[in-house]
């Protein structure tokens, strides 16, 4: 059976940072996330996990400006000395966390090129960060625009292409209802690559059991392939947090 992991990013924005992870763990949670973590000073971060006794899950790399910034530099052949160097910040980061996976994005790019340097620097970094679970993730093109990695059979030909035991697939079912239109048939598809699931209902982005997607569906697909990691919520509730957690219960 899979876990769950609150995103401290998108839940219990009632309260300061610090304050969330022992929000998530009252709420039933047994993991976070949080996209950027590189505001906070990582000492401050590791005590406010250890002290809810919650596993931190995932965050993402390198660390773009979260403040409207470009969403990472992976794609990008002009900014691979870049990338390589913010990697290394993030690998830092997440080790000092013990983060468990760590989000590698592509940024805005197109064509053969960008597929190129994405391969060459998802091998690198699986080299040299081979204790690090690194994931990609397909993002729709309609909330970042130009996002290169923007369809889940393109991560999987990028996966089997770099072939390194440590890099899989980042399965969001709000991304692959958005971009292929049936986010079960989509991971029913792509299954044996995912190292990570994010959930949120469509359209709204909402919480789970409030949209398009059946999730009852959707969860014993989960348990029905042996999925056993960790499901990390990361949707913007209708009204506060709490208010909306019904769906965990009932997951």
């Amino acid at each position: 059976m899979a876990r769950f992991a609150a995103n401290l990013t998108y839940l219990f924005t009632e309260y300061p940072m610090l304050q969330r992870f022992a929000a998530a763990k009252r709420a039933g949670f047994q993991g976070v996330e949080i996209l950027f973590p590189y505001d906070l000073p990582v000492k401050e971060l590791t005590q406010a996990a250890k002290a809810s006794g919650l596993d931190f899950v995932l965050m993402n790399a390198p660390p773009p400006n979260w403040a409207g910034g470009p969403r990472g530099f992976a794609a990008q052949p002009e900014n691979q000395p870049r990338f390589r160097s913010d990697f290394d910040r993030a690998v830092r980061v997440a080790t000092a966390l013990s983060v468990q996976h760590v989000h590698v994005m592509a940024g805005n790019a197109a064509g053969p090129a960008a597929r190129k340097v994405l391969v060459e620097n998802l091998k690198w970094a699986a080299a040299r960060a081979p204790r690090l679970s690194l994931t990609i993730e397909p993002i729709n093109t309609k909330d970042l625009p130009g996002y290169f990695l923007s369809d889940f059979d393109l991560a999987a030909d990028i996966l089997a292409q770099v072939d390194a035991p440590n890099v899989g697939l980042q399965f969001d079912a709000f991304q692959a209802q958005m971009i292929h239109g049936d986010a079960l048939a989509c991971w029913q598809k792509h299954a044996s690559w995912v190292r990570h699931v994010q959930i949120a209902d469509f359209p709204g982005r909402h919480e789970p059991y409030a949209g398009d997607i059946d999730f009852p569906t959707f969860f014993s697909a989960l348990d029905q392939s042996g999925y056993t990691g960790w499901v990390g919520a990361e949707y913007t509730p209708l009204t506060s947090t709490d208010a909306g957690l019904r769906w965990l219960k009932r997951a």
